[in-house]
């Protein structure tokens, strides 16, 4: 028995050394299925413009190139495509083709480099900058771009900074950071792109002072003012399970400088269509990016009220809610009194919540109150009266498209709900009616 089970053990051996030195082989010979390589020429017309072909040989999974200017191309299925690249000066470039094997693993995948050389500039992109010592918050751009170009433009955090062929230019950088300022040379259907980072080092102790009024609504006339606003009507809840109905301009007046909104009982059912109201909205009008946003305003009280200052993106009717962004400046719930709240939905954080704060306002009903926003491409600060006096601040750190879809325009909305999902949730008291919402300006600064 024991003779036999040596003879076994000895026979499991060499079949697993025989497995495993096929298995050895397989993988070198897969290894070897697939070559790297490719050709290169020049264009027919534009000795600067490179065309690329791609002719490795074998079965691999993906391709992707380093062009050695800066530019990358796409990891993308294995494919004969040819690229064609400019090269604005003259200099070698190192190119290099990366191929992706079966197994789909970086660090078993293969390339090949070739030198390309270019024998004469086109252009040579470049630009200085000063920082202005006396107002450290201040540059001043000069293109020093050389050679034969058709026009430039400035961008930094991915907005233009002035229009097109500006040489020289002076920008406002109000916080402590380095900045990603970005010059862009077009020649034909080229974009040259040069980025070169400013160091800016303290926020702008002035940066409010220096920010002025670029629009506001005043309410100052005898009726409301259809350039600069809409009625949105409608009924059934507008997806909160409200009330009311919102009528066009029957529940909205100018009274004495203030544009007064009002919230009106219709029957005793508390049903949808009990109460009219109105929602008037900026969307294709007056839309805003960055800024200083106060709106100075007085609220209805009683349960089952729900007035609310806010803004949402002006590209909603593309990308939907919350993709859009929502920036809730004043949100007031009358069943729980004294108690204002600012907020900000997203597609990574709505809910039923959002990400906001409540703050305590005894005189939110008494009296008129500035409710602000200071927004800017680092964060949202929601304020009551002065900026100093925060309610929320809103600033994740890393920023995406779920997270920050602040980037872009947004409009206002002002409006008076009753009842719904939040403003209805203890129920409605049909005795307080009517309630008003009175708002004496609303402003934008920049």
């Amino acid at each position: 028995m024991k003779k036999f089970h040596l003879l076994s053990l000895v026979k499991i051996f060499l079949s697993i050394l025989f497995v495993s030195t096929f298995l050895s082989c397989s993988k070198s010979d897969d290894d070897e299925t697939y070559t790297p390589d490719f050709t290169f020429t020049e264009d027919v017309n534009d000795a600067n413009k490179i065309v690329f072909s791609n002719t490795s040989t074998g079965s691999y999974l993906f391709m992707q190139w380093d062009f050695g200017n800066g530019e990358i191309s796409e990891k993308v299925r294995a494919s004969t495509k040819d690229y064609t690249i400019f090269y604005s000066e003259k200099g070698d470039y190192q190119v290099q083709l990366t191929l992706w094997g079966p197994d789909n693993v970086l660090s078993n995948n293969k390339n090949v480099t070739k030198t390309v050389s270019i024998a004469q500039d086109v252009f040579v992109a470049d630009f200085t900058y000063t920082i202005n010592e006396a107002k450290p918050n201040f540059v001043m751009l000069n293109n020093t771009t050389t050679g034969d170009y058709d026009h430039i433009s400035w961008r930094y955090n991915d907005k233009d900074i002035t229009g097109d062929n500006i040489d020289q230019t002076e920008i406002y950088l109000h916080k402590a950071g380095t900045y990603d300022i970005e010059l862009h040379v077009y020649k034909g259907d080229v974009e040259k792109i040069l980025t070169k980072q400013i160091s800016i080092a303290q926020d702008d102790p002035d940066y409010l002072d220096n920010m002025t009024l670029v629009w506001s609504d005043e309410f100052d006339g005898t009726s409301i003012n259809t350039d600069y606003w809409t009625f949105e009507t409608g009924a059934s809840g507008w997806g909160n399970n409200e009330l009311q109905n919102y009528t066009n301009g029957d529940n909205a007046e100018i009274v004495d400088g203030k544009l007064v909104i009002t919230a009106k009982k219709v029957n005793e059912n508390k049903a949808a269509g009990s109460y009219t109201s109105t929602r008037m909205i900026s969307k294709g009008k007056q839309s805003f990016t960055y800024g200083r946003m106060e709106i100075r305003a007085k609220l209805p009280s009683g349960k089952g009220i729900w007035p609310a200052i806010w803004m949402l993106g002006e590209d909603i009717s593309t990308v939907s809610w919350p993709a859009c962004g929502e920036i809730d400046i004043m949100e007031y719930v009358g069943y729980e009194p004294d108690v204002v709240h600012a907020t900000v939905h997203t597609t990574s954080g709505f809910g039923s919540n959002g990400n906001g704060s409540s703050k305590a306002l005894e005189t939110a009903e008494e009296e008129f109150h500035i409710y602000g926003l200071l927004w800017d491409e680092d964060a949202i600060v929601f304020y009551i009266d002065t900026p100093g006096n925060i309610t929320h601040t809103y600033n994740p750190t890393s920023k995406t498209d779920s997270n920050w879809p602040f980037d872009k325009a947004q409009f206002f909305i002002l409006n008076v709900a009753v009842g719904g999902n939040w403003g209805g949730a203890q129920g409605i008291d049909n005795t307080i009616f009517p309630q008003t919402m009175e708002i004496d300006y609303v402003r934008v600064y920049q």
